[in-house]
């Protein structure tokens, strides 16, 4: 499934087979072409979710103000380019994420404040009940997806309660794939993109068992490929997609669908993955998350669970 260079085909679940009942259609909000769900001064705010997570995109300037204040968990606030600049508060203190960094913020009260603008990313789960209702493809996810376990949370990070953030700049490393960081609740990989379209006979065509992926294009054009599986009972067969999803939009990949993403724009053509709840192959991979020192991996038997 994955080409012959790929470093994903050295991942443990990358030949396990699926054997599903029934699928789901995978869902797109294409921000661009959609009106903002929350509209300020200072910031135009688009919602999109899946199964278990939320996508809250935001173009914002110096001044913005995004609180929470009874947050049920962790979630993520992703800044994708340089020169942006937030402060991030809770109880416990500030912290300043500036240019490309990847922030995870605890659970309960929390204010993002706008310092230098552009556009910010924040991940939660589907438990911000608030937030989920506000999502432009809510009716998507009125039935639940057969395929996707009820979330549950990875293990508190080790440390006790801070704002955690690292750096999306850095450098590549032989034998790594992208940079991988994960929280106990989302797991982001931060990439770096290509220039000009990707080649067709260089595609990397492949399938989760049971998770969503979250593809968010953040620059350029792309083409989402997805192929499901026939199974006995073609009353549940789905037709391919082939959907072009230009910046800014998020595409949610449901299982068992095999699926690539194809660049196709002439300048750079960008996408931000994520996870909901953290990815087990990736952080089984040693050296491939970033920050795994700081966020404990579940023991096998509560992956199961």
């Amino acid at each position: 499934m994955y080409g012959q260079n790929d470093l994903r085909s050295t991942l443990a679940t990358a030949q396990q087979a699926p054997s599903p009942k029934s699928f789901k259609h995978a869902s797109y909000a294409r921000f661009y072409a959609e009106p903002a769900q929350q509209r300020t001064e200072l910031a135009n705010s688009w919602y999109a979710r899946g199964a278990t997570m939320i996508v809250a995109y935001s173009d914002v300037e110096a001044g913005a103000v995004f609180e929470r204040s009874n947050q049920p968990d962790e979630y993520a606030v992703v800044i994708p380019d340089d020169g942006v600049e937030i402060e991030i508060s809770i109880a416990e203190g500030s912290t300043i994420a500036s240019g490309k960094t990847v922030s995870f913020v605890p659970a309960g009260a929390s204010t993002i404040t706008v310092l230098k603008g552009g556009r910010i990313l924040r991940l939660f789960t589907v438990k911000s009940d608030d937030l989920a209702a506000l999502c432009s493809n809510a009716a998507d996810y009125a039935e639940p997806d057969p395929n996707v376990p009820p979330f549950a949370a990875w293990p508190d990070p080790v440390g006790g309660r801070k704002v955690r953030v690292y750096s999306g700049d850095v450098a590549p490393e032989q034998g790594r794939f992208g940079r991988i960081y994960r929280g106990s609740t989302i797991m982001v990989n931060f990439g770096d993109g290509r220039v000009g379209p990707r080649a067709a006979d260089n595609l990397s065509p492949h399938h989760h068992d049971d998770f969503e992926q979250y593809s968010v294009v953040l620059n350029g054009d792309y083409i989402h490929h997805l192929r499901w599986p026939w199974i006995s009972d073609s009353t549940q067969w789905i037709e391919d997609d082939h959907e072009r999803c230009a910046a800014p939009s998020v595409a949610v990949i449901p299982p068992p669908a095999t699926h690539t993403s194809q660049g196709i724009g002439e300048g750079l053509n960008r996408l931000l993955d994520v996870f909901c709840p953290p990815r087990r192959d990736f952080s089984d991979k040693p050296g491939w998350v970033l920050n795994a020192a700081d966020y404990p991996m579940p023991e096998n038997e509560e992956i199961a669970a």
